[in-house]
């Protein structure tokens, strides 16, 4: 089977490269019907995608570039934004243009169709699968995870630990790993990530009383200070003034009490600071899961996720 991958993942590969040589192994990726990527250089008026194949140029037509756009249910929107991304594409055929120049007639709706088919609709919740960030709203993240179709994760599901905006955790072209959440009737996806970040022994397993530890202020409330140790532990200091939500800060730890799922801390300083995002630990990153526990075992508290078909 196919490996269909979000887009931009086999852009790279030798294999595309080759494809993309020249006019005769464009003709040979033709016969073959491989899917292929290159990046889209503009869309014109009537909304179809121009293709840099290298050796010619490649059109995907208004109708052929995303699944929807014939019926409606896809806005032109979803064409516009592959400008200077790369898409994946069936070469359907070869024309020549007024100016006497052959080019390659493109499409990505069938390649998504196909995806759909083999691929999507064969998931389960609980799967386990790449996907790629694609743009981010205050209510979640949405993610290509095949062949630029995507799929939505909450912003609750993104972390254990609470963010005020996906823009926290992740920024667009992000590749990264996600689980399937649910699956409506209608086929649609809902994903989930907490799941792959570990659980909260796996998380507070790295850290010992009395060390002194970088943390991110997640939330100043009247009864303590949320700071973030990772995306899935958070711990909780005593009150103070003067520390901001956002704020990067230099955190003692007092005490660590898994039947209470709890880590106290001390801030012993707090300030504003630009350091780049840390790669995500994925604890998780293949096969199903069909339950996860992130409490530990002693806790008072059961927290976990049962993966189910739909919601």
């Amino acid at each position: 089977m196919k490996n269909y991958k979000p887009e931009g993942r086999i852009l790279a590969t030798e294999e595309n490269k080759r494809y993309l040589s020249g006019a005769c192994a464009l003709r040979e990726a033709f016969h073959c019907g491989e899917i292929m990527e290159a990046r889209v250089m503009r869309c014109d008026a009537e909304h179809n995608l121009h293709v840099d194949l290298g050796c010619m140029k490649g059109i995907i037509p208004r109708n052929e570039g995303a699944l929807g756009i014939e019926d409606g249910s896809v806005r032109d929107i979803a064409l516009i934004s592959r400008v200077n991304k790369p898409v994946a594409f069936f070469i359907t055929g070869f024309e020549i243009g007024e100016n006497g120049e052959t080019y390659a007639l493109l499409s990505r709706r069938k390649v998504q169709q196909e995806c759909m088919k083999n691929y999507i609709s064969r998931l389960t919740a609980g799967d386990v699968i790449p996907a790629t960030v694609t743009h981010m709203e205050g209510f979640g993240v949405f993610c290509d995870i095949g062949c630029g179709i995507s799929a939505l994760m909450p912003i609750d599901s993104i972390s254990v630990s609470r963010i005020p905006h996906p823009g926290v955790r992740f920024s667009a072209g992000n590749r990264i790993f996600a689980v399937v959440k649910s699956i409506d009737e209608n086929g649609r996806i809902t994903l989930s990530h907490k799941e792959l970040l570990g659980t909260w022994e796996q998380n507070a397993g790295s850290l010992s009383v009395g060390e002194t530890v970088p943390g991110i202020v997640r939330s100043v409330e009247k009864y303590g200070i949320f700071v973030e140790l990772a995306p899935n532990l958070a711990g909780l200091a005593e009150y103070s003034g003067g520390v901001e939500a956002g704020s990067h800060a230099s955190v003692y730890i007092k005490s660590i009490i898994p039947s209470k799922m709890k880590v106290k801390l001390i801030i012993v300083d707090s300030f504003d600071a630009d350091y780049p995002a840390q790669p995500l630990k994925y604890f998780v990153d293949s096969g199903h899961i069909d339950r996860w526990t992130y409490s530990p075992e002693e806790s008072e508290k059961l927290i976990e996720t049962v993966f189910t078909e739909a919601d």
